[in-house]
Protein backbone atom coordinates (compact mmCIF):
# COMPACT_ATOMS: atom_id res chain seq x y z
CA UNK A 1 0.00 0.00 0.00
CA UNK A 2 1.46 3.41 -0.65
CA UNK A 3 0.91 5.93 1.94
CA UNK A 4 3.11 8.63 0.26
CA UNK A 5 1.32 11.73 0.00
CA UNK A 6 -0.31 12.47 -2.93
CA UNK A 7 1.24 15.69 -4.47
CA UNK A 8 4.23 15.25 -7.16
CA UNK A 9 5.93 16.83 -10.21
CA UNK A 10 5.85 15.37 -12.77
CA UNK A 11 8.35 16.02 -15.90
CA UNK A 12 8.53 15.86 -19.39
CA UNK A 13 12.10 14.96 -21.32
CA UNK A 14 10.33 14.83 -24.57
CA UNK A 15 8.69 18.12 -24.13
CA UNK A 16 11.82 19.83 -22.94
CA UNK A 17 13.61 18.70 -25.86
CA UNK A 18 10.70 19.94 -27.73
CA UNK A 19 10.74 23.32 -27.07
CA UNK A 20 14.72 23.57 -27.32
CA UNK A 21 14.29 22.12 -31.17
CA UNK A 22 12.42 24.69 -31.61
CA UNK A 23 14.40 27.57 -30.63
CA UNK A 24 17.22 25.67 -32.89
CA UNK A 25 15.17 24.83 -35.45
CA UNK A 26 12.34 27.84 -35.88
CA UNK A 27 12.65 30.64 -34.06
CA UNK A 28 16.73 31.04 -33.85
CA UNK A 29 18.02 28.42 -36.48
CA UNK A 30 20.56 30.61 -37.76
CA UNK A 31 22.68 31.47 -34.20
CA UNK A 32 23.82 28.85 -31.96
CA UNK A 33 21.73 28.94 -28.09
CA UNK A 34 22.83 28.57 -24.37
CA UNK A 35 20.26 26.68 -22.69
CA UNK A 36 19.50 28.74 -19.73
CA UNK A 37 19.77 26.22 -16.75
CA UNK A 38 19.97 28.53 -13.35
CA UNK A 39 18.26 28.16 -10.84
CA UNK A 40 18.23 24.59 -11.11
CA UNK A 41 16.59 24.58 -14.51
CA UNK A 42 13.66 27.04 -13.56
CA UNK A 43 13.05 24.35 -10.96
CA UNK A 44 13.25 21.27 -13.13
CA UNK A 45 16.55 20.22 -12.05
CA UNK A 46 19.85 20.91 -13.64
CA UNK A 47 20.11 17.48 -13.93
CA UNK A 48 17.56 16.76 -16.06
CA UNK A 49 17.78 19.52 -18.22
CA UNK A 50 21.28 18.92 -18.69
CA UNK A 51 20.67 15.54 -20.02
CA UNK A 52 17.41 15.90 -21.64
CA UNK A 53 19.30 18.87 -24.09
CA UNK A 54 23.34 17.40 -23.84
CA UNK A 55 22.55 16.39 -27.74
CA UNK A 56 20.61 19.54 -28.66
CA UNK A 57 22.20 22.57 -27.10
CA UNK A 58 25.17 24.20 -28.71
CA UNK A 59 26.06 24.93 -25.04
CA UNK A 60 24.29 25.57 -21.12
CA UNK A 61 24.05 29.25 -19.07
CA UNK A 62 24.17 28.81 -15.19
CA UNK A 63 25.94 30.81 -12.15
CA UNK A 64 27.22 28.71 -9.87
CA UNK A 65 31.13 28.10 -10.94
CA UNK A 66 31.07 24.59 -8.67
CA UNK A 67 27.49 23.86 -10.93
CA UNK A 68 29.79 24.52 -14.33
CA UNK A 69 32.88 22.50 -13.01
CA UNK A 70 30.69 19.39 -11.84
CA UNK A 71 29.45 19.24 -15.27
CA UNK A 72 32.58 19.53 -17.12
CA UNK A 73 34.71 17.72 -14.83
CA UNK A 74 32.10 15.03 -14.96
CA UNK A 75 31.46 14.59 -18.15
CA UNK A 76 27.96 15.09 -17.81
CA UNK A 77 27.81 17.44 -21.57
CA UNK A 78 29.43 16.72 -24.51
CA UNK A 79 33.25 18.26 -25.23
CA UNK A 80 32.06 20.75 -27.42
CA UNK A 81 29.35 22.36 -25.64
CA UNK A 82 29.97 25.67 -24.28
CA UNK A 83 29.38 26.66 -20.59
CA UNK A 84 28.63 30.47 -19.37
CA UNK A 85 28.26 32.00 -16.28
CA UNK A 86 25.86 34.34 -16.82
CA UNK A 87 27.78 36.49 -13.41
CA UNK A 88 30.72 35.74 -13.77
CA UNK A 89 32.87 34.84 -11.41
CA UNK A 90 32.66 35.97 -7.56
CA UNK A 91 36.86 35.22 -6.57
CA UNK A 92 40.02 35.33 -7.67
CA UNK A 93 39.99 31.25 -7.27
CA UNK A 94 37.28 30.78 -9.43
CA UNK A 95 39.35 32.45 -12.49
CA UNK A 96 41.27 29.03 -12.32
CA UNK A 97 38.50 26.67 -12.56
CA UNK A 98 37.03 28.75 -15.10
CA UNK A 99 40.69 28.53 -17.45
CA UNK A 100 40.96 25.07 -16.28
CA UNK A 101 37.38 23.53 -17.19
CA UNK A 102 36.95 25.87 -20.51
CA UNK A 103 34.39 27.50 -18.98
CA UNK A 104 32.91 31.01 -20.18
CA UNK A 105 32.62 33.88 -17.98
CA UNK A 106 30.69 37.13 -18.03
CA UNK A 107 32.61 39.97 -17.03
CA UNK A 108 30.46 42.82 -15.48
CA UNK A 109 32.71 44.68 -13.06
CA UNK A 110 36.92 45.75 -13.67
CA UNK A 111 37.78 42.78 -10.58
CA UNK A 112 36.64 40.28 -12.91
CA UNK A 113 38.81 41.39 -15.31
CA UNK A 114 41.65 41.45 -13.23
CA UNK A 115 41.34 38.19 -11.89
CA UNK A 116 40.83 36.61 -15.30
CA UNK A 117 43.66 38.14 -16.88
CA UNK A 118 45.87 37.63 -14.26
CA UNK A 119 44.82 34.24 -13.76
CA UNK A 120 45.69 33.83 -18.00
CA UNK A 121 49.11 35.34 -17.37
CA UNK A 122 49.89 32.38 -14.86
CA UNK A 123 48.73 29.82 -17.42
CA UNK A 124 49.75 30.94 -20.89
CA UNK A 125 52.64 28.34 -21.49
CA UNK A 126 49.86 25.70 -20.27
CA UNK A 127 48.36 27.38 -23.72
CA UNK A 128 44.81 27.66 -22.05
CA UNK A 129 42.34 29.83 -23.85
CA UNK A 130 40.44 32.36 -21.69
CA UNK A 131 37.06 32.96 -22.93
CA UNK A 132 34.77 36.01 -21.29
CA UNK A 133 31.92 37.47 -22.26
CA UNK A 134 31.75 41.22 -21.55
CA UNK A 135 28.57 42.12 -19.80
CA UNK A 136 27.28 45.96 -21.25
CA UNK A 137 24.85 47.53 -19.50
CA UNK A 138 22.12 48.90 -21.86
CA UNK A 139 19.22 49.98 -19.35
CA UNK A 140 18.86 47.14 -16.93
CA UNK A 141 20.89 48.99 -14.30
CA UNK A 142 22.19 45.72 -12.83
CA UNK A 143 25.09 44.31 -13.92
CA UNK A 144 27.36 45.37 -17.08
CA UNK A 145 29.41 48.55 -18.20
CA UNK A 146 27.98 51.96 -18.95
CA UNK A 147 29.45 54.06 -21.06
CA UNK A 148 31.30 55.74 -18.81
CA UNK A 149 33.60 53.25 -17.65
CA UNK A 150 33.70 50.75 -20.30
CA UNK A 151 36.67 52.39 -22.13
CA UNK A 152 38.53 52.04 -19.14
CA UNK A 153 38.16 48.89 -18.48
CA UNK A 154 38.85 47.71 -22.12
CA UNK A 155 42.67 49.43 -20.43
CA UNK A 156 43.27 46.19 -18.95
CA UNK A 157 42.31 44.19 -21.81
CA UNK A 158 44.71 46.16 -24.17
CA UNK A 159 47.69 45.81 -22.31
CA UNK A 160 50.54 44.59 -24.61
CA UNK A 161 50.81 41.56 -22.72
CA UNK A 162 47.18 40.10 -24.06
CA UNK A 163 47.98 41.83 -27.89
CA UNK A 164 49.19 38.31 -29.35
CA UNK A 165 46.97 36.08 -27.55
CA UNK A 166 44.15 38.48 -28.62
CA UNK A 167 45.20 38.27 -31.98
CA UNK A 168 45.89 34.49 -32.07
CA UNK A 169 42.11 33.87 -30.02
CA UNK A 170 43.71 32.76 -27.09
CA UNK A 171 41.15 35.39 -25.45
CA UNK A 172 38.06 34.86 -27.29
CA UNK A 173 35.38 37.61 -26.42
CA UNK A 174 31.80 38.12 -26.72
CA UNK A 175 29.88 41.34 -25.69
CA UNK A 176 26.44 40.66 -24.44
CA UNK A 177 23.58 42.42 -22.83
CA UNK A 178 19.96 41.65 -21.19
CA UNK A 179 16.86 43.40 -22.04
CA UNK A 180 14.63 44.53 -19.86
CA UNK A 181 11.22 45.24 -21.89
CA UNK A 182 11.71 42.54 -25.01
CA UNK A 183 9.04 40.91 -23.16
CA UNK A 184 6.06 44.27 -22.76
CA UNK A 185 4.07 44.73 -26.12
CA UNK A 186 3.64 49.09 -24.62
CA UNK A 187 4.56 52.06 -26.32
CA UNK A 188 8.15 52.88 -25.87
CA UNK A 189 9.01 49.56 -24.41
CA UNK A 190 10.99 46.79 -26.21
CA UNK A 191 14.49 46.35 -27.36
CA UNK A 192 15.04 49.74 -29.04
CA UNK A 193 16.59 51.61 -26.74
CA UNK A 194 18.89 49.10 -25.24
CA UNK A 195 19.97 48.16 -28.57
CA UNK A 196 21.13 51.85 -29.90
CA UNK A 197 23.07 51.70 -26.15
CA UNK A 198 24.66 48.63 -26.87
CA UNK A 199 25.56 49.50 -30.81
CA UNK A 200 26.88 52.96 -28.95
CA UNK A 201 29.26 50.61 -26.27
CA UNK A 202 30.12 48.46 -29.46
CA UNK A 203 31.64 50.94 -30.81
CA UNK A 204 33.75 52.16 -28.16
CA UNK A 205 35.01 48.46 -28.36
CA UNK A 206 35.44 48.83 -31.87
CA UNK A 207 37.60 51.22 -31.40
CA UNK A 208 40.09 49.91 -29.26
CA UNK A 209 40.13 46.78 -31.33
CA UNK A 210 39.55 47.67 -34.40
CA UNK A 211 40.29 44.15 -35.93
CA UNK A 212 39.35 41.86 -33.35
CA UNK A 213 37.00 39.20 -33.93
CA UNK A 214 34.19 38.87 -31.42
CA UNK A 215 30.81 37.19 -31.11
CA UNK A 216 27.31 38.66 -29.65
CA UNK A 217 25.12 37.18 -27.31
CA UNK A 218 21.78 39.39 -26.74
CA UNK A 219 18.37 37.36 -26.97
CA UNK A 220 16.52 36.15 -24.26
CA UNK A 221 13.32 34.09 -24.55
CA UNK A 222 11.07 37.60 -25.43
CA UNK A 223 14.02 38.28 -28.29
CA UNK A 224 14.25 35.34 -29.75
CA UNK A 225 10.25 35.03 -30.82
CA UNK A 226 10.22 38.35 -31.32
CA UNK A 227 13.23 40.44 -32.22
CA UNK A 228 15.21 37.83 -35.08
CA UNK A 229 17.66 41.11 -35.97
CA UNK A 230 18.99 40.34 -32.38
CA UNK A 231 19.67 36.87 -32.59
CA UNK A 232 23.39 37.47 -33.80
CA UNK A 233 26.13 34.30 -33.00
CA UNK A 234 24.14 33.05 -29.82
CA UNK A 235 20.82 33.32 -28.28
CA UNK A 236 20.10 32.61 -24.46
CA UNK A 237 16.73 30.76 -24.23
CA UNK A 238 15.47 29.98 -20.33
CA UNK A 239 11.34 30.25 -19.75
CA UNK A 240 10.43 29.23 -23.23
CA UNK A 241 12.40 25.84 -22.81
CA UNK A 242 9.96 25.35 -19.82
CA UNK A 243 7.17 25.68 -21.59
CA UNK A 244 6.09 28.99 -20.86
CA UNK A 245 5.53 32.05 -22.79
CA UNK A 246 7.94 34.81 -21.98
CA UNK A 247 4.90 37.47 -22.91
CA UNK A 248 2.23 35.39 -20.35
CA UNK A 249 -1.01 35.70 -21.63
CA UNK A 250 -1.01 38.56 -24.08
CA UNK A 251 -2.75 37.76 -27.50
CA UNK A 252 -1.17 35.50 -30.01
CA UNK A 253 1.66 34.98 -27.71
CA UNK A 254 0.75 32.33 -25.50
CA UNK A 255 2.61 29.19 -24.88
CA UNK A 256 -0.10 26.94 -27.03
CA UNK A 257 0.30 29.85 -29.78
CA UNK A 258 4.29 29.75 -29.68
CA UNK A 259 3.27 25.59 -29.82
CA UNK A 260 5.46 25.77 -26.35
CA UNK A 261 4.65 22.21 -24.43
CA UNK A 262 4.80 22.53 -20.55
CA UNK A 263 7.59 19.95 -18.93
CA UNK A 264 6.64 21.17 -15.56
CA UNK A 265 3.03 19.32 -14.06
CA UNK A 266 2.35 19.70 -10.49
CA UNK A 267 -0.46 17.28 -9.78
CA UNK A 268 -2.28 16.26 -6.23
CA UNK A 269 -5.37 14.68 -4.87
CA UNK A 270 -8.81 15.10 -3.46
CA UNK A 271 -8.13 14.06 0.52
CA UNK A 272 -11.31 15.62 2.16
CA UNK A 273 -14.65 16.52 1.01
CA UNK A 274 -16.90 19.16 2.23
CA UNK A 275 -20.62 20.10 1.88
CA UNK A 276 -21.00 23.88 2.59
CA UNK A 277 -24.34 25.92 2.84
CA UNK A 278 -24.62 29.30 1.89
CA UNK A 279 -23.23 31.81 4.35
CA UNK A 280 -20.18 28.98 5.17
CA UNK A 281 -16.55 30.20 5.55
CA UNK A 282 -13.60 28.01 4.18
CA UNK A 283 -10.53 28.98 5.17
CA UNK A 284 -7.69 30.99 7.66
CA UNK A 285 -9.70 34.35 7.39
CA UNK A 286 -12.84 33.33 6.43
CA UNK A 287 -12.05 35.11 3.26
CA UNK A 288 -14.27 33.01 1.25
CA UNK A 289 -18.12 32.84 2.30
CA UNK A 290 -20.53 30.83 0.10
CA UNK A 291 -23.42 32.46 -1.45
CA UNK A 292 -25.26 29.52 -2.41
CA UNK A 293 -24.91 25.61 -1.15
CA UNK A 294 -21.27 23.98 -2.58
CA UNK A 295 -19.21 20.86 -2.57
CA UNK A 296 -15.66 21.55 -1.76
CA UNK A 297 -12.17 19.29 -2.50
CA UNK A 298 -9.27 19.81 -0.24
CA UNK A 299 -6.40 19.40 -2.56
CA UNK A 300 -2.93 18.08 -0.68
CA UNK A 301 -1.51 21.50 -2.10
CA UNK A 302 0.04 24.39 0.05
CA UNK A 303 2.51 27.07 -0.28
CA UNK A 304 5.09 24.83 1.87
CA UNK A 305 4.83 23.11 -1.48
CA UNK A 306 5.47 25.80 -3.57
CA UNK A 307 2.11 26.85 -4.49
CA UNK A 308 1.85 30.54 -3.28
CA UNK A 309 -0.26 31.74 -0.22
CA UNK A 310 -0.90 35.27 -2.06
CA UNK A 311 -2.77 32.82 -4.72
CA UNK A 312 -6.57 34.15 -4.74
CA UNK A 313 -9.60 32.05 -4.38
CA UNK A 314 -10.68 31.55 -8.12
CA UNK A 315 -7.57 30.51 -9.88
CA UNK A 316 -8.21 27.92 -12.43
CA UNK A 317 -7.51 24.32 -11.66
CA UNK A 318 -8.18 20.84 -13.23
CA UNK A 319 -10.40 18.02 -10.98
CA UNK A 320 -11.78 14.87 -12.87
CA UNK A 321 -9.71 16.99 -16.23
CA UNK A 322 -12.58 19.47 -16.04
CA UNK A 323 -11.97 23.20 -14.84
CA UNK A 324 -12.82 24.54 -11.71
CA UNK A 325 -11.37 27.34 -9.15
CA UNK A 326 -9.62 27.58 -5.97
CA UNK A 327 -11.87 28.68 -2.85
CA UNK A 328 -10.29 30.48 0.77
CA UNK A 329 -6.71 31.46 1.51
CA UNK A 330 -4.21 28.80 0.31
CA UNK A 331 -2.69 27.33 3.79
CA UNK A 332 0.82 25.94 4.45
CA UNK A 333 -0.33 21.90 3.15
CA UNK A 334 -3.79 22.25 1.41
CA UNK A 335 -6.43 24.78 -0.62
CA UNK A 336 -9.70 23.99 -1.50
CA UNK A 337 -11.27 23.90 -4.79
CA UNK A 338 -15.17 24.33 -5.99
CA UNK A 339 -16.24 20.67 -7.31
CA UNK A 340 -20.04 22.00 -7.13
CA UNK A 341 -20.41 21.22 -10.76
CA UNK A 342 -17.80 18.94 -11.53
CA UNK A 343 -19.19 15.85 -13.44
CA UNK A 344 -18.58 12.29 -12.76
CA UNK A 345 -17.77 10.49 -9.51
CA UNK A 346 -15.44 12.44 -7.55
CA UNK A 347 -13.95 11.44 -4.01
CA UNK A 348 -10.99 11.36 -1.80
CA UNK A 349 -7.94 10.18 -4.30
CA UNK A 350 -9.63 12.37 -7.34
CA UNK A 351 -6.52 13.91 -9.24
CA UNK A 352 -5.62 17.42 -9.30
CA UNK A 353 -3.62 19.04 -11.40
CA UNK A 354 -2.78 22.72 -10.59
CA UNK A 355 -0.76 23.47 -13.44
CA UNK A 356 0.61 21.46 -16.67
CA UNK A 357 -0.81 18.43 -18.12
CA UNK A 358 -3.92 16.30 -16.93
CA UNK A 359 -4.68 13.40 -18.15
CA UNK A 360 -7.52 15.17 -20.46
CA UNK A 361 -6.34 18.67 -21.47
CA UNK A 362 -3.84 21.21 -20.54
CA UNK A 363 -4.16 24.22 -17.59
CA UNK A 364 -1.41 26.57 -18.56
CA UNK A 365 1.22 27.63 -15.51
CA UNK A 366 1.02 31.60 -17.12
CA UNK A 367 -2.82 31.03 -16.21
CA UNK A 368 -2.25 30.18 -12.91
CA UNK A 369 0.62 32.82 -12.63
CA UNK A 370 -1.82 36.03 -13.79
CA UNK A 371 -4.49 34.60 -10.81
CA UNK A 372 -1.72 34.98 -8.58
CA UNK A 373 -0.06 38.70 -9.71
CA UNK A 374 3.02 36.90 -10.44
CA UNK A 375 5.07 35.10 -13.20
CA UNK A 376 5.68 31.43 -14.21
CA UNK A 377 9.04 31.88 -13.26
CA UNK A 378 8.37 32.36 -9.67
CA UNK A 379 5.82 29.03 -9.38
CA UNK A 380 8.43 27.02 -11.29
CA UNK A 381 10.90 28.04 -9.05
CA UNK A 382 9.14 27.77 -5.76
CA UNK A 383 8.60 23.91 -6.08
CA UNK A 384 9.52 22.89 -2.83
CA UNK A 385 11.70 19.86 -1.90
CA UNK A 386 9.18 17.92 -0.33
CA UNK A 387 7.36 17.60 -3.36
CA UNK A 388 8.01 14.03 -4.98
CA UNK A 389 9.43 14.50 -8.36
CA UNK A 390 8.81 11.80 -11.44
CA UNK A 391 10.45 11.79 -14.98
CA UNK A 392 7.75 10.82 -17.01
CA UNK A 393 9.22 9.92 -20.66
Amino acid sequence: MNFQRPIVAKFSKQNLQHNALLVKNKFAKNSKFFAVIKANAYGHGQLFAVEALKNIADGFALLECENAVLLRENNLINANQKIILLEGIFSAKQAKQVLDCNIISAVHCVEQFQWLLEQFQKNQKNSQVLEIAIKLNTGMNRLGFTQQNFANALNLLANPDFAVALKNQKIKITLMTHFATADENLPNKGIHKAITNFQNLEKIFQQKFPNLAYQKCLANSAAICDFPSVHYDWVRPGIMLYGSSPFGLQNNKTAADLDLKPVMTLQSKIIAIQHLKAGDCVGYGETFIAKKDMKIGVVACGYADGYLRSTPSGTPLMVNNQKTKSVGRISMDMLCCDLTDISGEVGIGTPVTLWGDGIAGSLPIDEVAEFGGTISYELMCSLANRVKREIID
